[in-house]
């Protein structure tokens, strides 16, 4: 298309696939055992838990994605899959990285009432109404993505070339509603919950200088949480957010060849694969929100971590046991000589 944007991935090959890659592993062993503390060690539910499994399950599906997309940067930005998979593999990231951001502000706004308004009807939700409030957060975050279904992802720069593109943040030098709607929801769903999480952290501040002291531990564990979810919007949501409004300043000013959007093209798209590192991050925020689930989480680490040692011990041990023995059977060199 001639209106649009499109570059090779010479130079983000080398960079996203081996960040994405681990992301996945990484990410992929944190939320996978964060799901299966959530699913067959936690008893008890309440909101608190609620909501922190829904942002395991937010994390974890975002991460089922993430080696369809490597692939393709390691065609050098060129789709095989097929339009289909296309959106629906754009529908994947951008769903659960918006619901991901929005489990994350609600875990800080849960923690929020409970600490500033401790005898306000939201400070205590029941089951029930936090399940309903989760449904309507997914909700919420589909019908805000769901348009990447509706149109095709896939582009080429011109008939000849043979490189197809999946791409849902294609500069467009022309005006195209499609894309300003998808942007604007892009820095929408990052700049009000990241400010949102900053109002929570400055009233937790406030009370913690009213010097209260029976509620001091539960103030500054808030404040350690809300910092983590902060630290979490600062390195992995916003900088794709600030370059993407610098890609909008430039359109703005009328830049119209595309080779001037190159680099700021190719910057997107590394910050972009820092939004999947919240997956990695995520986890502190579990331990953080649950002593007792930290010590299910790290109790699980260390087993897993210890079995594997233990593992390659053993069979060094075995090889070790093997040697020996051939070497005691071998007949000695001074029996040889006659």
């Amino acid at each position: 298309m001639d209106d649009l944007c499109l570059f090779d991935g010479d130079t983000l090959l080398p960079i996203l696939p081996p960040i994405l890659l681990i992301e996945f592993i990484v990410g992929g062993l944190c939320n996978g055992i964060a799901l299966w503390i959530f699913c067959f060690r936690i008893k008890t539910w309440n909101s608190s838990t609620i909501l922190l499994f829904n942002l395991v399950l937010a994390d974890f599906l975002l991460l089922l994605a993430l080696p369809f997309r490597t692939n393709y940067y390691l065609q050098h930005k060129n789709w095989v899959l097929g339009d289909w998979f296309c959106r629906m593999n754009l529908f994947m990231l951008a769903m659960n990285r918006t619901g991901s951001i929005f489990f994350l502000t609600a875990v800080a706004l849960d923690r929020y009432f409970k600490v500033v308004h401790p005898y306000s009807q939201l400070s205590a939700p029941s089951v029930a109404k936090t399940i309903c409030t989760s449904c309507i957060l997914w909700l919420m975050a589909t019908s805000m993505t769901a348009y990447l279904l509706v149109k095709p992802k896939l582009f080429q720069k011109n008939d000849t070339e043979a490189v197809i593109h999946c791409e849902s943040f294609a500069i467009s030098l022309s005006f195209d509603s499609h894309g300003l709607w998808h942007w604007s929801l892009f820095l929408l769903e990052i700049f009000l919950p990241f400010c949102i999480v900053l109002y929570c952290t400055c009233h937790f501040v406030r009370k913690l200088q009213k010097r209260e002291l029976n509620k001091q531990g539960r103030i500054q564990k808030a404040i350690r949480l809300t910092i983590v979810v902060i630290i979490v919007f600062l390195l992995c949501f916003l900088p794709s957010s600030l370059t993407s409004i610098v890609i909008w300043i430039k359109r703005a000013s009328y830049h119209k060849e595309c080779q001037s959007f190159k680099v700021w093209d190719n910057t997107f798209y590394i910050t972009m694969s820092l939004t999947y590192m919240s997956c990695v991050m995520d986890p502190v925020i579990y331990c953080f929100s649950s002593t007792t689930f930290q010590e299910l989480y790290f109790f699980k680490l260390w087993k897993t971590f210890k079995k594997k040692t233990v593992t390659g011990v053993t069979d060094l041990r075995t090889r070790q046991s093997e040697d020996t023995t051939i070497a005691s059977e071998r007949p000695a060199n001074h029996l040889l000589v006659q």
